[in-house]
């Protein structure tokens, strides 16, 4: 075993070091995505990069506690867990504590900071759904039905489909690999895709926004405009991009450039390049939280790390994909890189989940 510690100390730095490269990254590009708006909205440039700032600090915190605090332990905070982000969920949706802003409450405004309890929501049925198939017992599908039907419901009404959809991914994901009763999934992911269809033929914004995807050149100046300027960002960035500050897209023509749409900012100002070494270290990234997950020392690291995976892997996913028009946009930021502390922060708390799970690990 002492021939391994070398490895497994160097593996370890490389899961602390990739998410701070990452972070940086991503303060850089908030700051050259949002000083336009900034000075605009609040009279100076810095603004939402010492936000951002602050954030990473807060983040980088959080990373070092949860890697040395033992992750079995999670298990008996579970409930706590869930419970206190269904009453979040709840809260929000009150008018006058509930902060809205382009149409959607989603915010809960503390003054200081806004907290939004959707991001939590990703963190804590992670945890809760890990520590509840730790054991393979039966009779458990329609319990997980009504849980996860609560959850979808109070985050569709913020509304939030793009966070419902993550949330109820990484959910069937760790059913998946929990092995228990596969077969009611057979049921369950028809009457979930005829759910969504239902939802978006019924609520016109998302009709239109279906519209976009499928046709970006049906209103150029209303619903299509947004996906337009995006690639217009991408397309003008070409093979090296047209160098850094030089960003035309960032003075107020890209809507959301230094939260969402900050992978088309990136793009317009190093390129291809850029963009595929950025991409490479998401990949890496990934590798290496798949290794842990494979290498658990028990059954609630593996789900844990399993559904930790999952939930990098689909914001990653549908970020990027939103931004090349292979899926319908949705406001789902970017790890690391986006503008928002919620995100960062609860991503930052799961690196250190799985740090801590690596160093717990049986074959690393």
């Amino acid at each position: 075993m002492k021939s391994y510690k070398p490895y497994k100390k160097k593996f370890i730095g490389w899961l602390f070091t990739v998410p701070i490269i990452l972070s940086i990254i991503g303060l850089f590009f908030v700051f050259e995505a949002s000083s336009v708006r900034s000075f605009q909205e609040y009279g100076e440039s810095f603004h939402y990069f010492k936000l951002q700032l602050i954030w990473i600090i807060l983040g980088i915190a959080s990373m070092f506690f949860f890697s040395v605090f033992d992750y079995r332990k999670l298990y008996y905070f579970s409930l706590f867990f869930i419970l206190g982000t269904i009453i979040l969920l709840t809260i929000v949706l009150i008018p006058g504590i509930g902060y809205s802003a382009g149409g959607a409450r989603r915010w809960i405004d503390f003054g200081v900071i806004n907290l939004q309890p959707t991001e939590l929501a990703k963190l804590s049925v992670i945890i809760y759904l890990s520590s509840w198939f730790v054991t393979r017992e039966r009779k458990r599908f329609f319990s997980f039905l009504i849980l996860l039907s609560i959850l979808m419901l109070l985050i569709i009404l913020q509304p939030d489909m793009g966070t419902a959809i993550i949330v109820f991914a990484i959910s069937i994901i760790i059913y998946f690999l929990a092995g228990i009763e596969l077969w009611y999934l057979a049921l369950l992911l028809p009457g979930a895709f005829a759910l969504f269809l239902l939802l978006v033929r019924v609520a016109p914004y998302r009709f239109r926004r279906l519209l976009a995807f499928f046709d970006p050149t049906l209103d150029p100046l209303g619903i299509t405009y947004h996906i337009n300027q995006i690639l217009i960002s991408l397309g003008s960035g070409g093979f090296l991009g047209q160098g850094f500050g030089a960003s035309r897209q960032k003075y107020l023509y890209l809507p959301e450039a230094h939260t969402d749409s900050i992978f088309a900012i990136i793009g317009e100002e190093f390129g291809f390049v850029g963009t595929f070494l950025l991409i490479s270290l998401y990949l890496y990234l990934m590798y290496r939280i798949y290794q842990i997950a494979l290498h658990a020392s028990d059954r609630f690291g593996k789900l844990l790390a399993g559904g930790i995976l999952a939930f990098f892997n689909l914001q990653i996913i549908i970020n990027l994909s939103g931004m090349v028009n292979l899926l319908p946009l949705t406001g789902v930021p970017l790890p690391f890189i986006s503008y928002g502390g919620s995100n960062l922060l609860i991503s930052f708390m799961l690196i250190g989940i799985l740090i801590n799970i690596a160093k717990k690990s049986r074959l690393l």
